[in-house]
């Protein structure tokens, strides 16, 4: 059996790779359910339990629709809505009719929906359900009973939640350093193509335009050799401050590698974009940065032309950013604006995204 996400090539997107992960969560917990369930069916129809039966043929039903929809389609049906509705019935019911023998499916169906459902929502279903079981086994066991069935469940349910807590709170942590860099917290060079292929797509079908500026700090090298390492980290963490004073909400910061940033501009032209990068430079050489360290920089500026893929458009950049340092740096290239990218074009490299 084959679940979704589970063949071929890793997911190099974090969020990505959490959802897929998430999917073959969902994707086991309906898969075994149904096994678990569908010789219930039979059982609860041959003892006259026909309601409790038809209850269990939808749950059976949905967990098929799930899996279908999760093994062709990748999408989650309903969100997973009907699996805890139709779980607490019927436990809750089974347990009304069969006593013992229906308490048994409260406890994994308790514990399942922390699992499928965002943590608020399976809380509220699971106190929904806690109040329900306690109605019924205080009118089908003794007093003793009720009291251990109400509080094995309830203590079930709060260790559950805190686990499904802790783990959302790992996953949110391991997303972050995953997708920032921990110098200085712009989101980190994983995260760039992703951006530059949704702007793109944005292109395609809106015909929204979209320019990147790079941004490199010259001779930083000599930053570090006179100054010392704690120093160049100090200019890296404060450039990024300095650029985002200047930017929109929309527009994103990244750290390419090194001394290197890119700025994804949606809905800029080229034109802009070069003026933009030009206040960027004098907002970088204009204040020292603490102790008499003073840094320059240089930019070029791409926009986003028809047809174009991500790295065909990144490489512009960087050609642009070469030429300007041929120049002699301290200064804002912009790169050839093409109108139709359909030739192919070299492939850019992991040092072509460095400093030259």
């Amino acid at each position: 059996m084959n679940s979704p996400g589970a063949a071929g090539k890793p997911d190099t997107n974090p969020t990505l790779t959490v959802l897929g992960f998430k999917h073959q969560l969902v994707y086991h917990l309906h898969f075994w359910s149904f096994l678990a369930v569908a010789p219930l069916v039979l059982l609860q129809w041959r003892q006259g339990h026909l309601l409790l039966a038809s209850l269990l043929i939808l749950f059976c039903l949905n967990a098929v629709v799930v899996i279908v929809f999760l093994r062709f389609r990748g999408h989650y049906f309903l969100k997973g809505r009907l699996f805890p509705i139709l779980a607490l019935i019927c436990a809750i019911y089974s347990t009304a009719i069969n006593g013992h023998t229906g308490l048994y499916w409260a406890y994994p169906a308790a514990a399942a929906l922390f699992f499928l459902l965002p943590l608020r929502e399976a809380t509220a279903f699971n106190v929904i359900f806690l109040v329900g079981m306690s109605v019924v086994s205080f009118l089908k066991f003794p007093e003793t009973e009720f009291w251990r069935i109400t509080f094995s469940l309830g203590l079930t349910c709060l260790f559950v939640m805190l686990f499904a807590w802790l783990v959302g709170r790992l996953q949110m942590e391991l997303m972050r350093l995953a997708t920032k860099d921990p110098l200085t917290g712009c989101q980190n060079r994983s995260q760039l193509a992703d951006e530059l292929n949704s702007q793109i797509q944005m292109r395609e079908r809106y015909e929204r335009v979209c320019s990147i500026i790079l941004i490199d700090l010259d001779y930083f090298r000599l930053v570090n050799d006179r100054w010392g390492h704690l120093a160049g980290d100090r200019v890296l963490q404060e450039v990024p401050k300095r650029i985002l004073r200047r930017l929109r909400e929309s527009d994103k910061i990244f750290r390419s590698g090194g001394e290197e940033f890119v700025l994804v501009l949606p809905g800029t032209r080229q034109k802009d974009a070069y003026q933009l990068a030009r206040e960027l430079l004098t907002s970088i050489s204009a204040t020292p940065f603490g102790e008499g360290i003073k840094a320059t920089a240089s930019a070029s500026v791409a926009e986003l032309g028809k047809g174009e893929t991500w790295s065909v458009w990144l490489n512009r950049a960087d050609i642009a950013l070469y030429q300007c340092k041929e120049r002699g740096r301290n200064q804002v290239v912009s790169a050839q604006i093409l109108e139709d990218a359909q030739e192919p074009a070299p492939e850019i490299t992991d040092e072509s995204l460095r400093a030259q």
